[in-house]
């Protein structure tokens, strides 16, 4: 069945690998992000057209995608992009809250303008989509919308990236209120929340500080874009609550939270 499907921060990592595995099942794609260029390869690719530019032709047509180039922490723009998706495609399966961004600064360095790009980007931009699609959702009765967070905002493996764990584990509280809300009166609405571990993209060298050495250990193993994309795909044909995109994270996230002491004590020991 062809879906229309909204992905922000579409442009690179997960969201692009995402982008072009949909497109080439035939889904109808809306895709966000800031840079303009980017996102046209990554549809390019979603359609199987290769790197070059795109010329869309109807976007009614399967496998065909939008481009909404927009800044995802302003409201507006958000709800330009839902109007843009209504506008080409008449309605929206599927809302995908992807646009995010990291950064390398201990709890005591965070300065003001630290910690609020860090909410602006991953969490006011999954809001704002939030409160923009779900009018819609509800209206039809049929919706779905996946919020993509992190492992890290569980498990503290990466201290460095204490702002972005903090803002990813808010918007892991937005997305169970909200899926809690929905269920009582529009049960036919799915939320859901993605939790990728450490994924081999351009994430780490766009964070803010850059990214140094990190050490994960054993218990964390990478995953590529590719990788956490078909597990997304997957959530779309078969909508839960919350997935962790390597299956290997769920029986260390249940560890840390039943002993935290033990296992932070451990993990500092851990060569």
């Amino acid at each position: 069945m062809s879906r229309v499907i909204v992905i922000t921060g579409a442009s690179g990592g997960i969201g692009a690998a995402l982008a072009v595995q949909l497109g080439r099942q035939g889904h109808r794609l809306v895709l966000a992000a800031r840079r303009e260029k980017e996102l046209n390869e990554v549809a390019a690719r979603a359609a199987g057209r290769g790197e070059g530019p795109v010329v869309f032709g109807d976007p009614r047509a399967r496998g065909e995608a939008v481009v909404v180039p927009c800044d995802l922490t302003r409201r507006a723009d958000v709800e330009r992009l839902r109007d843009r998706a209504l506008d080409a495609f008449g309605s929206v399966d599927v809302w995908v809250n992807n646009a995010g961004r990291g950064i390398t600064r201990p709890v005591l360095d965070l300065a003001d303008e630290d910690f609020d790009a860090m909410m602006a980007v991953n969490v006011k931009s999954a809001l704002y989509g939030m409160q923009a699609i779900a009018p819609h959702f509800m209206a039809r009765g049929t919706g779905h919308i996946i919020n993509i967070s992190s492992f890290l905002s569980r498990v503290p493996f990466v201290s460095s990236r204490s702002a972005y764990n903090a803002a990813k584990a808010a918007l892991n509280a937005l997305t169970s209120n909200l899926r809690t809300d929905l269920a009582r009166t529009h049960p036919g609405l799915h939320v859901s929340l993605v939790m990728p571990g450490v994924v081999t993209s351009d994430f780490q060298r766009n964070a803010l500080g850059g990214t140094p050495a990190i050490r994960f250990g054993p218990s964390v193993p990478t995953q590529t874009p590719d990788e956490a994309a078909a597990a997304i795909v997957r959530l779309i044909e078969q909508p839960v609550a919350e997935i962790y995109t390597n299956p290997a994270q769920a029986p260390t996230v249940l560890k840390y939270f039943e002993d935290v002491g033990a296992f932070e004590a451990q993990w500092k020991r851990t060569p």
